[in-house]
């Protein structure tokens, strides 16, 4: 386990572990639990301890033995605490749960629940989504002047050539969209949105408004209306008619001056297999057509197969992208056919956060030419460039259009992104590890009150053990071990920088004895009273020696591993 690892897993171990605070295994019967309460309670309850402080710390430790018995004996918490953990018990609604319910049924209550939390949440904000394109035309850079004109050029300075370098690249357009979502119950939602939009000086927009409601687990319905290139009205709709077989569908006005052109679009959705999906999309009216699609996804690969015949243009189209899971990274082709030309696009796409991702595509085809696009998308919001190259496919623009892509992002990976994404795991695991420490002084402060609460307890049960030649704790050390290899060493403690990370737990392992045992169960002994993690992360072993029948007996184990002593096998020869 690295460190970044151990940082990141770090703040579950701190979790409250109620078996392991008393002692008892996970599927401890109701009297084994009472039996493990009472001897905590003995322990820490406030009216056995006079001293001020001391009686204070009692109350704490006092308060969660009480809590752990509660959650324990109650078979209805009990169930949630195994299923879900504390988190489960602190979610809100539960008071509505039948406490017949099994722990499965449980679970789902709980994720039913957070759903609910979460739409209560999205009640209070919207959810933005927006997308900026600039359109960029460097068809100059690569265009073939004639002789005359190149001899003309050369007569021009440096510096007007470079002016001339700068001019040949314009941006030719650009488009602004932008829509919110606004939930008003829990079945409503209204969506606003708006596109503003201009091309070789030209102008134009279009606003959007419409409200859409669930009108079941299968299906909602939306009426739009908006307003740009004359007024439009439309309606949708989505219903689930099997578990496998979907329809969408909707139809539109668009008013004119002179007339009012409808149109009307629906869409069947069958689930093939587990990862095959095919579409039906059949359209009357505005670009009326009929289009097929079959899309297979699947962890490592995405493959879509399209056939589109239509009254204004039909093609036919196969897009693949190959995805790097590990590298977080997708590989990308697409290859279209049609009336209308052809094109080939290939490219790439990096996340680079959760949030962040980067792409560039090279389009090259006829009659389009060659062009390349960038997009970057930030959460809700994406940024398009289309840079559009040449009007013709030569060799010149094609290899630019690739090379130049892989050496920006070399650069600006090892500059920019490499750095910022080092400086902000490096914060995120100085808050993490401040957390941490926070959290270990607290634990560590919390083990110290119950040693000083324990210690009445240990004289007792030690005196008692002793008086009967039974079982006595000599020297109990639970942390981690460096072992020198060098046993001449001038400090055998430390190892390449590296020193034992341990703590003394011998008073709460002899207040644990009953009978002349000792019985710990399988889980990390962090959570036992009077014991803390002094190294979040590291593996840990108990090292442990004590007498039995006035025998030295001694034993090292694992964290997580269970113990059972006395043990024969434990016993040191000490002729």
């Amino acid at each position: 386990m690295d460190e970044e690892e151990r940082e990141s897993s770090s703040a579950a171990r701190f979790e409250e572990d109620y078996y392991t605070f008393l002692n008892i295994p996970r599927n401890a019967s109701a009297e084994e639990i009472s039996n493990a309460y009472r001897r905590l309670s003995k322990c820490y309850h406030p009216d056995k301890h006079t001293d001020p402080a001391l009686k204070k710390d009692a109350e704490v430790l006092f308060n969660r033995t009480n809590k752990a018995y509660e959650v324990l004996s109650d078979p209805h918490k009990r169930a949630i605490y195994d299923s879900l953990g504390v988190r489960g018990l602190e979610t809100e609604g539960w008071e509505i749960v039948l406490r017949t319910k099994t722990p499965q049924e449980l679970r789902d209550e709980y994720e039913r629940l957070a759903r609910e939390e979460e739409e209560r949440r999205l009640l209070m904000r919207t959810n933005p989504k927006g997308n900026v394109t600039v359109n960029i035309n460097a068809t100059d850079l690569f265009n073939r002047y004639s002789d005359e004109y190149n001899d003309v050029y050369s007569d021009v300075g440096m510096g007007n050539a470079r002016n001339s370098l700068f001019s040949s690249v314009e941006v030719s357009g650009m488009s602004f969209t932008q829509s919110i979502e606004a939930p008003l119950t829990l079945k409503d939602t209204a969506l606003l949105g708006g596109e503003l939009g201009i091309k070789n000086g030209i102008g134009s927009g279009s606003i959007n408004f419409s409200i859409r409601r669930l009108v079941s687990p299968r299906g909602w319905f939306e009426v739009q209306a908006g307003a740009g290139n004359g007024p439009t009205l439309g309606f949708r709709g989505y219903r689930s008619l099997t578990k496998r077989i979907f329809f969408n569908g909707g139809t539109v006005l668009q008013f004119n001056p002179n007339e009012i052109r409808p149109g009307l679009v629906g869409t069947l959705v069958m689930q093939l297999d587990t990862h095959t999906i095919g579409y039906l999309t059949y359209r009357v009216g505005i670009q009326s057509g009929m289009n097929t699609t079959i899309v297979r996804s699947t962890p490592h690969a995405y493959t879509a197969f399209s056939i589109e015949f239509a009254l204004l243009r039909s093609f036919v189209s196969l897009s693949y992208t190959h995805k790097l899971e590990e590298r977080q990274l997708e590989l990308k082709g697409y290859v279209k056919l049609g009336t209308f030309g052809w094109f080939v696009e290939y490219g790439a796409e990096k996340k680079l956060s959760k949030h962040t991702s980067v792409s560039a595509m090279v389009h090259v085809g006829t009659p389009t030419g060659v062009s390349l696009r960038v997009k970057l998308k930030r959460a809700y919001q994406t940024y398009t460039f289309p840079i559009r190259l040449s009007d013709e496919i030569f060799p010149a623009p094609v290899f630019y259009a690739t090379v130049a892509p892989l050496i920006s992002w070399v650069l600006l990976k090892n500059f920019v992104v490499d750095p910022i994404v080092r400086e902000r795991k490096q914060r995120d695991k100085d808050k993490q590890r401040e957390a941490n420490k926070r959290m270990k002084l607290e634990k560590q402060k919390e083990a110290k009150a119950a040693v000083d609460l324990m210690k009445a307890t240990f004289s007792r049960i030690r005196a008692e053990e002793e008086a009967k030649r039974g079982l006595i704790i000599t020297k109990a050390l639970y942390g981690r071990f460096v072992y020198p290899q060098d046993r001449n060493s001038a400090d055998e403690e430390m190892v390449g920088g590296q020193r034992d990370e341990i703590i003394d737990v011998t008073i709460p392992l002899q207040c644990l004895v009953k009978d002349s045992k000792l019985v710990l169960h399988n889980a990390s002994k962090s959570q036992l009273p009077g014991f803390y993690d002094p190294c979040v992360g590291e593996d840990k072993q108990l090292l442990l020696q004590y007498l039995f029948h006035m025998q030295t007996h001694e034993c090292l184990i694992k964290d997580t591993e269970p113990l059972r002593i006395p043990k024969p096998s434990h016993r040191v020869n000490t002729t």
